[in-house]
């Protein structure tokens, strides 16, 4: 479909963290009624014959009981032995390892889905185990190097066992009923991502998050096992199962997802604490944003920005909405927006809402197709607080935004704890409203230069009661922890039919404030909440 612009993305440590995500050579073939399968398609022995880890009944409740009981035992993560040369492999010669298209899962077969597998190596000396789900019966992909393309100067590397994968992608015909284009990957750690019908890759997803941004330093769980149900001919939906492991936790993830204009996942998460933990984040997400107007004299660029996404937006049951646009600061920050008993959480996502082309000017990486993603939680996650993290970072390659769900109670060990939520890959998110969102934030020096003026554009200005007639119909409210507010001014701008809103502020000695603006009309608020954090 269509591949990131650049080979690295960054996670999270106590500072910052890089894994690379490459989308190179994938790997798989077809499944046979019985025998543990080979990435050639054929059986490589009778069920009968077959070791227990290669074929075994599987259910749901099998993968629960299975991550329950792998909790009680103390965390050990596979790895590629250290002499193996796969450990050795650079990007450039990670990417000359490609897999042999003819040999994907399914190709063969009237389904509307395919996979190819990833090749170990590089960063990814994690091998996983791939499994295909038949008829309530899982069968393990083995490892083979017969599948990959091998370029001259690395070819050697066939000779080494590394007794998994690195990963899976999904395709479908997303864009046109003819033709199969990727549209979800699984690699690195317990990362994923997904794109929808006319979009890009763009930030990511994780099953969990550990001690993000921590002075301990961050934990990382894997997705060491997958187990993959064979879609039934003519099928829209494709059913994948996970396995997470880490030092703290063991966990039970099932995927439901369906591709189209709007790619849902339904997910649902069982988790099986080895300890308590206390700092861990649900459906976490992370993205990349380096520069746009609110700091754009940062740069040296020629593009009008740069970002896989612009904003936090955040949805309560009491139907307030709010909008965060993101930062790169000079320094690690984390912000906390707390839902309370009285007022659950909705939703929340990192969306990208410019979808321009003129927005960026950046004809390789195309940021304007960048896809967004809100998570909607299925059931009432309680109290807790919805958690962004903006880390610093110079360069475009470097993932520096996470954002999850935070939950208010410890995770204790000996329980399970479950969480069911949706998954909204696309353009813009279920509910994104049509009049009263915020569509640009800008911030400059006023004219004298002494002060700032933030310029926030709200979408259908134009429904605003009396704003052509009457000056006074919209009232502009500000609150601010720092500095003295100065004015605040508002004007419908007939060009574009959006309302924009003026705040004009003097931070004086703060090095930091917090403000909050909201539009009321009739002495009832109008459209989303802005929230912004500034920093010198």
């Amino acid at each position: 479909m269509v591949i990131r612009k650049s080979p690295a993305y960054a996670i999270l440590t106590a500072l910052i963290c890089t894994v690379v995500l490459v989308f190179a050579a994938p790997v798989l073939t077809q499944s046979q009624p019985s025998g543990a399968t080979s990435p050639t398609g054929t059986a490589a022995s009778t069920a009968s014959a077959e070791p227990e880890r290669l074929t075994h009944r599987f259910s749901r409740q099998w993968l629960l009981e299975h991550a329950r009981s792998l909790a009680e035992q103390p965390f050990e993560l596979p790895a590629l032995d250290e002499d193996n040369p796969l450990n050795e492999l650079d990007y450039d010669e990670y990417r000359r390892i490609s897999f042999d298209p003819y040999a994907a899962i399914w190709a063969r077969q009237d389904r509307n889905f395919t996979l190819d597998l990833f090749h170990p190596g590089f960063l990814y000396t994690t091998p996983v185990n791939i499994n295909l789900v038949v008829g309530g019966v899982s069968r393990q992909v083995l490892y083979t190097t017969d599948i990959f393309r091998y370029e001259e100067g690395i070819s050697d590397v066939q000779n080494f066992d590394a007794q998994g994968y690195s990963g899976f992608r999904v395709y479908h015909p997303i864009n046109t009923l003819d033709r199969f284009e990727e549209f979800l990957v699984f690699q690195g750690a317990s990362y994923f991502r997904g794109t929808a019908k006319d979009q890009f890759y763009g930030l990511s997803a994780r099953g969990m998050a550990i001690n993000t941004a921590r002075p301990e330093g961050e934990e990382f769980p894997y997705f060491t096992d997958f187990w993959i149900e064979r879609p039934e001919v003519g099928a829209e939906k494709i059913v994948i199962h996970a396995l997470l492991d880490s030092p703290s936790t063991t966990g039970a993830f099932r995927f439901d997802i369906r591709p189209g204009d709007s790619t849902v996942m339904d997910v649902e998460a069982s988790l099986f604490p080895r300890e308590e933990m206390t700092h861990y984040g649900i459906a976490p997400l992370t993205s990349m944003f380096m520069f746009d107007d609110t700091n754009r004299s940062r740069y040296d660029d020629y593009r009008r920005a740069v970002h896989d996404s612009d904003g936090l937006q955040i949805m309560m049951q009491n139907g307030e909405q709010i909008w965060r646009p993101l930062a790169n600061p000079r320094r690690l920050q984390s912000s906390s927006f707390v839902s309370s008993a009285s007022s659950s959480l909705k939703g929340f996502g990192l969306m990208q809402r410019h979808n321009q082309f003129e927005d960026f000017n950046d004809s390789e990486a195309r940021y304007d197709k960048r896809t967004s993603l809100w998570i909607e939680p299925l059931e009432n996650w309680g109290v807790g607080e919805v958690v962004l993290v903006e880390i610093p970072t110079p360069q475009e390659v470097h993932d520096n935004i996470v954002a999850y769900w935070q939950p208010e109670d410890s995770l204790q060990p000996g329980n399970q704890y479950d969480y069911r939520y949706r998954m909204h890959w696309g353009p813009v998110g279920p509910y994104e409203l049509e009049v009263g969102r915020i569509t640009d934030t800008s911030r400059g020096q006023s004219i004298n230069g002494d002060d700032m003026v933030f310029v926030i554009d709200y979408a259908g200005g134009d429904k605003i009661p009396n704003v052509i007639t009457d000056s006074d119909a919209v009232e502009i409210r500000v609150t601010n922890s720092a500095g003295t507010l100065i004015d605040t001014s508002g004007t419908l701008v007939q060009a574009t039919g959006q309302y924009r809103a003026f705040i004009r502020i003097d931070p004086g000695r703060a090095d930091l404030m917090e403000l909050r603006v909201t539009l009321h009309v009739n002495d009832k608020q109008w459209g989303e909440t802005w929230i912004y954090r500034w920093t010198q």
